[in-house]
């Protein structure tokens, strides 16, 4: 559950959102990109949110289904139009955002709107923290998550910090952590674990100091230079690949489309490190591969790109 927008990414790298003199658009939206990187590897995904009902929030709808993720968890608003993000692209790929929302259609999203069938039939339930801003849509994420879990459910959280979304840096930092301890399964990336703790995220004592005990894993993204794993009874870091960075939007959601794939399939790679490494390898392949194209949606690979690509690296 998050926001479900149309990305318009700069079609120029390396100039301000000012100075850009065109943009193209890019569908996306963090748990959305997910449910599409899992759907592309071959396995069941479905989208909860909201659009409006304009021709932006029809598009989004058109793509999830091309991409094969059930949209039954989808409502229209009549009065609010689908949310815009403006993203512009330093020559590095890293972006800056620019939002146009209050209120976009995601934010009203309400309880009563919930398909409560189609999460309770989850095996996982993932969620990001933007739609924690403002209510109702609050009301209705604490609502699907306490369903979710009732019904089984592991709970999956990417932190995803926006902060320009936030009133403040306080109330984002308390806002992500409002449900913190709720969570299964937790993704964070070096720059979220500094905004959260305040301390350095090469530290491990840092980074611990966002576990808790109902943790199954804490991962920790670090761009190029792979991921970190963390869980009860191991932990250790697996390198990622170096590629040429065009646009990273969507590379941590396909990051955690592969290995909630990985987890749907075999729940006991929480206790076996090797099937876990393999799987967070395959990771961060898929992660790499997207930052190689602009976009999110459509620079996520399959399983047949991830494995030729993991096969060329190895090869070199």
């Amino acid at each position: 559950m998050s926001i479900l927008n149309k990305w318009c990414a700069c079609a120029w790298q390396g100039v301000s959102l000012a100075e850009s003199t065109a943009f193209i658009k890019a569908p996306g939206g963090a748990p959305a990109n997910v449910a599409c990187a899992i759907a592309k590897l071959g396995s069941n995904a479905a989208f909860i949110g909201k659009v409006g009902d304009d021709e932006f929030g029809r598009m989004l709808i058109d793509i999830l289904r091309e991409n094969k993720v059930n949209t039954d968890g989808v409502c229209f608003d009549m009065g609010a139009r689908t949310a815009l993000a403006f993203v512009t692209l330093r020559k590095d790929g890293e972006r800056e955002f620019m939002f146009y929302r209050n209120p976009s259609a995601d934010m009203l999203l309400k309880e009563s709107e919930l398909n409560m069938g189609l999460i309770k039939k989850a095996n996982i339930f993932h969620y990001g923290s933007i739609s924690l801003i403002s209510e109702p849509c609050r009301s209705a994420h604490l609502a699907a998550m306490k369903s979710a879990r009732e019904a089984g459910a592991l709970l999956s959280y990417d932190a995803n910090l926006r902060l320009p979304l936030w009133p403040s840096d306080e109330a984002c930092r308390s806002g992500i952590k409002s449900i913190w301890f709720d969570a299964d399964f937790i993704k964070v990336s070096d720059n979220e674990v500094q905004f959260l703790t305040q301390g350095d995220p090469e530290k491990e004592e840092v980074v611990m100091s966002l576990w808790h005990d109902k943790l199954k894993m804490l991962l920790v993204t670090d761009g190029e230079k792979g991921c970190r794993y963390f869980s009860k009874n191991f932990k250790g870091r697996v390198t990622g690949f170096s590629v040429k960075v065009v646009d990273t939007t969507g590379a941590g959601d396909s990051f955690v489309g592969a290995i909630l794939t990985a987890v749907a399939k075999d729940p006991s790679i929480f206790d076996n490190e090797p099937k876990l490494r393999e799987a967070l390898m395959f990771a961060n392949a898929c992660g790499a591969i997207c930052t190689t194209k602009k976009g999110a949606i459509p620079a996520l690979p399959t399983p047949t790109q991830a494995q030729e690509f993991i096969s060329t690296c190895k090869a070199k």
